[in-house]
């Protein structure tokens, strides 16, 4: 699988140590930055690896930051993109299983490095359920295409509401 990964300075330790993980399982990696420990903007590489998801060029992404709050934030304001900070790996099973998560967002500062590659085995390995949860990931795609003032996308297929659920 083709992962993009981006961090600012403060997750860089750790994008390291997932980076290698993944070629480890076999995956390719695209590093979208940053390169160093030096201090950076983490909006300026996070939009790029959400991007490369949206477009197409890279199936997942993980992106990692001091606590992985902001880096969500980022890579949830790009349209397709359904990120989940995950401090464990039953926030990170429900999140590809319920969610469909298409990016995963971790923090060097709250999560040690084998915590968090157990995470990203998890992420990986956890398929998307579909079901109830295909028509609650349909809404979401459905909120984001109202609010940004273009149509809904045909996602997975048409489901019926109940009144109040």
């Amino acid at each position: 699988m083709k992962i993009a990964i981006a961090s600012d300075h403060a997750g860089f330790s750790l994008k390291e140590d997932v980076k290698q993980l993944l070629r480890e399982l076999g995956h390719e990696v695209r590093d979208f930055g940053a390169h160093s420990e030096e201090p950076v903007d983490y909006p300026d590489f996070v939009v790029q690896a959400a991007d490369a998801v949206r477009r197409a060029e890279c199936v997942r992404a993980i992106v990692l930051g001091g606590s992985g709050n902001g880096e969500a934030m980022v890579a949830n304001k790009v349209p397709g993109i359904r990120c989940a900070l995950c401090h464990d790996v039953t926030t990170a099973r429900l999140a590809r299983a319920h969610n469909d998560a298409n990016v995963l967002a971790l923090g060097q500062r709250i999560t040690g490095s084998e915590v968090a590659k157990d995470i990203v085995r998890m992420w990986l390995d956890t398929p998307f359920e579909g079901g109830r949860h295909q028509r609650r990931v349909d809404k979401i795609a459905a909120v984001e295409a109202r609010v940004a003032g273009r149509p809904a996308p045909a996602r997975g297929g048409t489901h019926k509401t109940r009144r109040g659920g």
